[in-house]
């Protein structure tokens, strides 16, 4: 396992301070903590609390405030509920005291039952595809100052299908697909897959809601941030082979734009579905 995955999951994989209490840890890029690392550490603290034979199925949060990547993340998970089918926590992640995140999670044992899928989107395979940090290395080098490390040092492999401009974004349509891969074994364990799952599922999420426009989270004045992230695990998968990550946007408005996400395997079983609503300011002069 290389350097940087472990030192992910290290992060990840929160620490246990009493029974319903857990504490987290950041790297300290970018300028406030990634949801995504809050969405799995969340997820992770809640499964410490539930009997092994129960995975999570379903997690609803919002992200209420900011978090300061220098400080410690306390997650203080409520045993709501342990009921004869499904167990229930709701987890609170706290800074200096005061809420920076709240979730609620649904577990249940695995049992047989009806099934169907959509059909997953036919796209260029990810072995002839660009990973982010080699973009990122090209371009730090083609347009100094464009780029800092953290973008070039990626514990998680990600290539997009069709990569946009993010200086100069030009609309298209609010679709677009990325693979993505832990790119080494990480062993069998289903709650740290999807703990993964759920740290990877707040990439591109946020952007897909803006492609119908000539903006970007890098546009200089626009103001953008994720408000709420829905996850379903609708059966297993291990995320350290290549997981397609296809996303859409129906609607935005009002300063918020709509985005749904579905994860599918190589060989198309939809293991995963996602929706976020995000804050999308424009710049005040454009406003």
């Amino acid at each position: 396992m290389n350097t940087l995955l472990e030192k992910l999951i290290r992060q990840l994989e929160v620490e246990r301070i009493d029974r319903f209490l857990f504490l987290g840890k950041s790297p300290k890029f970018p300028p406030r903590v990634f949801g995504g690392q809050v969405l799995a550490q969340a997820l992770y603290a809640a499964s410490q609390t539930v009997n092994s034979e129960r995975l999570v199925h379903s997690m609803h949060g919002y992200f209420l405030r900011p978090g300061d990547p220098a400080k410690q993340i306390i997650y203080d998970v409520d045993p709501i509920r342990d009921g004869g089918s499904f167990t229930t926590r709701r987890v609170v992640a706290k800074q200096d005291g005061v809420a920076i995140f709240n979730s609620a999670l649904s577990f249940q044992a695995e049992e047989a039952g009806l099934e169907h899928q959509a059909s997953a989107p036919q796209v260029t395979a990810p072995e002839g595809l660009e990973t982010d940090a080699q973009y990122w290395t090209r371009m730090a080098e083609e347009r100094p100052g464009l780029v800092h490390d953290g973008m070039m040092m990626q514990p998680i492999e990600r290539r997009p299908v069709e990569r946009r401009d993010l200086e100069q974004p030009q609309p298209t349509e609010p679709v677009q697909h990325y693979w993505f891969r832990v790119p080494t074994d990480i062993g069998d364990n289903p709650v740290r897959h999807q703990m993964l799952l759920a740290y990877m599922s707040d990439f591109a999420l946020l952007g897909t809601a803006m492609l119908p426009h000539p903006y970007s989270g890098r546009t200089r004045g626009m103001q953008v941030a994720s408000l709420d992230h829905a996850i379903w695990f609708h059966r297993r998968a291990r995320v350290d082979d290549f997981l397609l990550y296809t996303m859409d946007s129906p609607a935005a408005g009002g300063g918020r734009g709509f985005s749904r996400g579905s994860f599918y395997t190589r060989d198309g079983v939809l293991i995963a579905s996602t929706a976020q609503e995000s804050l999308q300011r424009l710049p005040r002069d454009e406003g």
